[in-house]
Formats: C-alpha cells, structure tokens, sequence
C-alpha cells in the first residue's frame, strides 16, 4: 500500500505566515521612508551647498575685484611718486653741477689774491707791515677758502642726497614692479570660471606660503616706501634750496668786509672770560651734583640690600611652609600673601637694579663731564694768555700816523681806489 512522503523540515503556522507577511510590509514601509527623507535631506543639501558655492565665488570675487582696486590705487600712487622723485633727482643734478660750476669758478679769486700776497711779500724794510690792504687780502683768502669749505659741503650733501633718492626711487620701482606683478595675477585669478581651460586640483594650496604678509604689513610697507620717498624729496628740496642760497650767499661775501682784527681780539678775549667763568660755575655746580648723586647710590645700594634680606626671609617662609603635612598643607592667605610679597620684592629688586645702574652711569657721565670742563678751562686758560700776547704783539703792527700813504700803485700804475665806508654791522659791532 503506498505511503505519503512530507518534505522534511519545520512546517509553520497560518498565523506565522501571516506575521511574515507584516513585517516584510512595515520594513518596506520603513525603507521606504528612510529612503524619502534622505532624498529629501540630499536635495537640501545640495540647494545649501550650491547656494554656499555661489555666494562664497561670488563673495571671492568682490574681494578681488576690491584688491585689485586697491593694488591699483597704490599703483597709481606709486607712478606718481616715482614721477615726482625723478622730476626731484633732475633738479638737485642740476643744483649740484651749479655748485660744482660755483666751485671751480672760486678758483681764479683765490689764485689772484694769493698772487696778491705772494707780490706784497717782496716790499722791503719799513714798508713790510701789517697794513689795512695785506688784512684784507688775507680776509678775502679766508673769505673763499670759507665759501669753497661750504660750496664743496653742499656738493657733497648733494651727492649723498642723490643716492638717498636713487636709494627711494629703487624701493619705490621694486615695489611698483611688485603691484603691477600683482595684479596681473589677480585680473587672471578674477577671469577664471568653472570653463576655465587651465583649472586643476593642487596639492596643499591652503597653505600659508612661507615669507607672506598681512594686509597691515603690506600697507605699512608701501606707505613707509611712500613716506620716505616724500621725506627724501622734502629732503633735497630743502638742500636744493639751501644749495642755491649757499652760491648766492659765496658770491656776496666775496664783497663783504670783515670786522676789525683788534675788536674781534677783543671781543674774543671777552667771550673767552665769560666762558671761563661759566666753566667754573659748571664746575662747582657738577662737583655738587657728583657728591649728591654718590649719596644717592649709596642710599639706592642700602636700599637694594634690604630688599635682597627680605626677599630671602619670604623665601624662607615659603619653603618652610611646605613642610606642613596632609591638610595642613593648604593655599591659605599667608601663601598667596607670602607669593605677592616674593612678587613685589623681585619687582622692587629689578626696579632698583636698573635706577643703581643708571644712577652709576649718571655718576660716570658727571665725572666725564667734570674732567671735560676741567680740560676745557685749560684750553680757555691757554687761550686767554694766548690772545693777549697776540694783541700786545699786534701793536707792533701799527702803521706810524706820520708816514703817508702811497696814491699810486706802483705794480699795476693804477690809483688807490678809497676804503669803502663801514657796514651797518660793522658800526654795530664797532
């Protein structure tokens, strides 16, 4: 008789197959929605990230576009400047050559007074003294020695302003060449788009790049190139015109006469004793100052040493303090009182370090300057017993009222012009 055969394994229920067929509904259900809020929450955040790309490209680009205006500005200062200090290297060439031209043409003066001299020298007997015309020949050698002195000073601050102005002007093109280097590379980085042929990824370009600025600092720099660029043209501006003064000023005191040799001795010998005077008053008041400022030191260094056996028994009752035990060992008043007063005394201890410091440098400059007031009295000393021999010498050099002069010049066969009358300054001194 045949049998029936069953598949082996579990068999389960109606209400088993039922219960599958819930859950695989809910999990579709759920998938189903995880899956719609993640749409959802993607199409969210692609509207945020465009939005953002958008407006940080955007943002990106107004910012170049306000460097570049700014570089630009620069630029166009910078071009002016430039213009201006090249303008102001011509002119000072110009002043400078004048001076040189100013210079070279005092050279005939001298070798013609010179001659002069060198001729006179040839008189013989009584009349080889000192007389009016000898002293203003020599005046008048001084006089262009003096005016070649200052000439050659203006040709040579000149010169130096020059190269301070090449200096300026060099600074001023690098920093020029820089801006126009700049903003060729901004104007390219503003034209680039996502069509843009020759964008790629970079390896690390947030990177700060080594030797870069902040905008402060690259301001500072282009104003200070600026400023000093200014200063240096205010500059030979100013020698410019003291340059031209100076030549004018050389050709008329070639003209101008000098005061008496006797009055400017005696004046000399005047302002040598006043000055002598003024020294030993110096004196007296620094040797005052000296011994006040020894007992100042002296007080500073009591002072000093005091704060150094303070300072050791605060130590001393901060270590010891840490002995305590367990609880004891607590933060208390005393320890932050005892670290204030550690505080204050190092504070103290600097403080009077630095003024004993100055101080003694005080004390070492009045001794210097003491020293140095007492060479100067020497030489003022030297000076005084100097010019009153000169003056009683100098009356050896009188030309004898009763001896004429002579009318005519008998070198060049030509009258004696007359003395000019006395400047106003002449009078005044006199």
């Amino acid at each position: 008789m045949a049998t029936l055969s069953e598949k082996p394994g579990q068999r389960y229920t109606v209400p088993d197959w039922h219960t599958n067929s819930h859950l695989i509904s809910a999990d579709a259900e759920h998938q189903r929605s995880a899956s719609h809020r993640i749409r959802q929450e993607g199409r969210v955040l692609s509207n945020e990230t465009n939005n953002q790309a958008k407006w940080d490209e955007h943002d990106n680009r107004t910012r170049l576009a306000e460097r570049i205006s700014g570089v630009t500005r620069w630029k166009e200062t910078l071009d002016k400047c430039l213009a201006d200090i090249n303008a102001e290297i011509d002119g000072l060439a110009k002043v400078k050559e004048a001076a040189e031209c100013a210079l070279q043409a005092k050279n005939l003066p001298l070798d013609v007074s010179i001659e002069c001299l060198t001729l006179r020298e040839s008189r013989c007997a009584i009349d080889l003294v000192g007389d009016s015309v000898s002293e203003e020949l020599h005046k008048e050698v001084k006089v262009i020695e003096k005016a070649k002195r200052e000439l050659q000073e203006k040709v040579r601050e000149a010169f130096e302003q020059l190269c301070l102005l090449q200096e300026a002007r060099q600074q001023l093109s690098s920093d020029h060449r820089d801006k126009v280097e700049a903003l060729d590379i901004d104007l390219n980085c503003l034209s680039l788009s996502v069509n843009s042929p020759n964008i790629s990824f970079k390896v690390n370009p947030t990177r700060v790049p080594g030797g870069s600025v902040t905008v402060d600092e690259w301001e500072r720099y282009s104003q200070c190139n600026k400023e000093r660029a200014e200063a240096e043209m205010k500059a030979s501006t100013l020698l410019r015109e003291a340059t031209q003064l100076t030549i004018a000023q050389t050709n008329n005191e070639l003209e101008a006469q000098r005061v008496a040799t006797e009055f400017a001795f005696r004046k000399r010998i005047r302002d040598l004793d006043r000055a002598y005077d003024e020294l030993k008053w110096q004196e007296k008041n620094t040797l005052e100052e000296i011994a006040e400022m020894e007992k100042d030191i002296q007080r500073l260094e009591a002072d000093f040493r005091r704060k150094i056996q303070d300072l050791k028994v605060a130590h001393t009752r901060l270590e010891t303090r840490t002995c305590r035990s367990n609880m004891e060992l607590c933060r208390d008043q005393v320890q932050y009182g005892l670290t204030d007063e550690v505080r204050e005394l190092e504070g103290s201890i600097r403080v009077l370090k630095q003024k004993l410091a100055e101080s003694q440098d005080a004390l070492d400059a009045l001794y210097r300057q003491h020293h140095r007031i007492q060479k100067d009295m020497g030489y003022k000393a030297n000076s005084l017993m100097l010019d009153n021999k000169c003056m009683d010498i100098r009356k050896k050099l009188l030309v004898p009222a009763e001896k004429p002069v002579p009318q005519l010049d008998t070198f060049n066969r030509t009258s004696n012009r007359p003395l000019s009358p006395p400047s106003s300054e002449q009078r005044a001194l006199a």
